[in-house]
């Protein structure tokens, strides 16, 4: 495995790689197939959704009776009847979306929780290898902050979609029944809101991902440097200066990145209020003039302008959640890049479970390197920086490696903790390892539990192979 080729380089995908970001169907599935336990309460939210978009139409039609029937005629049993309309019909409103915010609740959180617990027990199973190359802080990140910012994405982001595409459609209705002309030029306008969010979501989801990142590079400088051991290094090596800087300058890029991140959403959202501006400037012009003809009644087009409100108001809120949907997708890709991680130390097929022990221990040829690894992943912090931390006193001489793709590397020395050591222990024997620091004790402790499995050479429990037997 080069240097250039294993560990998270075989795993993880970066959007500047690409060249342009997009949310796959890959990953929709996948985080589909979070929510299908749960489509019971999908229906019964998609359904109160409806019925609020539904009731969302009646106060512009209940404007326009007033203004064109009720006070033109005098009529004071139908303007009784119309103000308690407008009072009906957002309380029936405001309850059936209490219902709507349980369920997707209810929905959102089951999804989290199942996440979450999907993320930890998988990294439960993680071998000591990977923690031992990953600082705490970037863990603590994924499982985190990545984890409320998919939270997001499914109790707000797609929550909004899907209601809001339910109140364009059922306002773009009744607004062709009402006039179709004006309904036609209101709409005419509509691909000046999907260019910009196009181009917009994309750099904002490429900017959402380093946010991510620079943020987990920060949380895992604390927790390197803030804890116990940390914090009696940086006294003892008088690195108080040098670890504030350092510091500084991490945080100096969360900042600058969070000032673009919202100095450019601040400028999308106003072209998006700008373009809104336009439609509904043109819309009271053309609907004037057909006022003035006689062709429209004054209540008509109050309601049209009410139902062009909530059109474009939707429209805008669609428009943010493609780029909301595509920044929040990078927390679900983070979480996913972890639970795709394979896992180093696992039972062979048709392990055995060892139920009579006798203690026979045998260490044959062993050989073992902290730094090789066969298709098991590193650590987090090491994407970008990666390079080998060894713990080991023989050097053993050079050999071929090859990078990931399947080509030769160069040629590196490969530095082993143990090197071809046999030992037997027979059951009720006293066994004592001894030697200077850096012989590989410790190794060898970690070699019996499986917490690593030799890199060359078997150890041996009763005659059978650790490897055989069930963890």
């Amino acid at each position: 495995m080069g240097h250039h080729g294993g560990g998270w380089f075989s795993y993880i995908r970066y959007d500047e790689e690409q060249d342009r970001p997009e949310v796959s169907q890959a990953l929709l599935r996948r985080v589909g197939g979070y929510a299908r336990p749960y489509w019971r309460g999908i229906v019964i939210m998609l359904a109160t959704m409806f019925g609020v978009s539904l009731l969302s139409l009646l106060p512009p039609l209940l404007m326009r009776d007033l203004l064109d029937n009720a006070l033109p005629q005098w009529d004071f049993l139908r303007l009784n009847l119309l103000a308690l309309g407008m009072i009906a019909v957002p309380l029936a409103n405001g309850l059936l979306g209490v219902a709507q915010r349980y369920a997707s609740a209810r929905i959102g959180e089951g999804i989290i929780f199942d996440l979450r617990r999907a993320l930890y027990t998988h990294l439960q199973c993680m071998s000591l290898r990977f923690y031992t190359h990953t600082q705490v802080g970037e863990v603590m990140s994924r499982l985190n902050n990545d984890v409320i910012g998919a939270q997001r994405a499914v109790t707000g982001t797609l929550i909004t979609l899907a209601s809001n595409l339910f109140s364009l459609v059922a306002t773009l209705a009744v607004m062709l029944s009402l006039e179709w002309r004006l309904t036609l030029l209101g709409v005419a306008i509509l691909p000046l809101f999907v260019l910009p969010a196009r181009r917009v979501g994309d750099v904002l989801r490429r900017i959402a991902r380093q946010a991510l990142e620079l943020n987990a590079r920060m949380n895992a400088m604390m927790n390197e440097t803030l804890n116990i051991s940390g914090a009696l290094l940086v006294k003892i090596f008088g690195r108080y200066q040098s670890e504030v800087e350092r510091f500084s300058e991490n945080a100096a890029q969360v900042r600058d990145i969070g000032v673009r991140q919202a100095v450019i959403g601040r400028w999308f959202f106003l072209a998006l209020s700008l373009v809104s501006a336009i439609g509904t400037a043109l819309v009271f012009w053309a609907g004037g003039h057909l006022v003035l003809r006689g062709v429209f009644t004054i209540g008509t087009i109050v309601a049209f302008s009410v139902y062009l409100r909530d059109l474009y108001g939707p429209l805008i809120a669609l428009t943010n959640a493609r780029v909301e949907f595509a920044t929040s997708m990078v927390s679900f890709e983070r979480v996913f890049e972890v639970l795709d991680l394979p896992i180093e130390i696992t039972d062979r097929p048709g392990a055995l479970t060892l139920t009579d022990a006798r203690g026979h221990l045998r260490f044959e040829g062993v050989a073992f390197s902290y730094q090789e690894a066969k298709g098991a992943p590193v650590g987090l912090e090491e994407v970008r920086r990666f390079s080998w931390r060894t713990h080991s006193s023989y050097i053993a001489p050079k050999v071929a490696r090859k990078d990931g793709d399947g080509a030769s590397g160069d040629d590196e020395p490969v530095r082993y903790a143990l090197w071809d050591v046999s030992f037997e222990i027979h059951p009720g024997q006293v066994a004592a390892l001894v030697g200077p620091s850096g012989a590989g004790k410790t190794t060898i402790t970690y070699l019996l539990p499986r917490l690593y499995d030799p890199t060359e050479g078997r150890v041996t429990f009763d005659g059978y192979d650790l490897r055989d037997l069930t963890l």
